[in-house]
């Protein structure tokens, strides 16, 4: 299941790509049609099944986007959740949903992932022996 055409997904993964190029932290864009249930339990199920609480630092950060279901959450492992300041989740949903309300979805969701990859690198700066610890694409379920 494919929802965004092969152009979309470049510009998502090279979103990805640019935002942890400055980091050692990982991030993670998963997306499915329907999420029946609680939008949270059910990121947590896709963060613990893509390994991002695997980092070695605690630093992964899953986007999750149900389209159908107009459901989306960013969960952040120990690490970063540790060190944002505590609005930060919900003022980067707030940004993303602006784009959202108006269809344009890979938009929101670069931005989305712009200003987590900013985050990281705050306090989680690439070093130079970094080595990308999960895959940059999109997962779809």
């Amino acid at each position: 299941m494919k929802l965004f055409n092969t152009e979309e997904e470049e510009r998502l993964t090279h979103a990805i790509n640019l935002a942890e190029n400055r980091t050692s932290g990982e991030i993670r864009l998963c997306v499915e049609k329907k999420c029946a249930g609680d939008v949270i339990e059910q990121a947590t199920k896709r963060f613990r099944q893509l390994d991002m609480h695997k980092t070695a630092l605690k630093n992964g950060i899953l986007i999750f986007l149900a389209l159908d279901d107009h459901k989306f959450a960013i969960i952040g492992d120990a690490g970063i959740d540790q060190k944002v300041p505590e609005n930060f989740w919900q003022e980067t949903k707030d940004l993303m949903v602006d784009y959202f309300k108006k269809d344009l979805y890979v938009d929101g969701l670069v931005a989305g992932i712009d200003r987590a990859g900013k985050q990281l690198k705050t306090f989680f700066p690439r070093s130079d022996d970094d080595i990308n610890e999960l895959p940059d694409d999109i997962a779809y379920f």
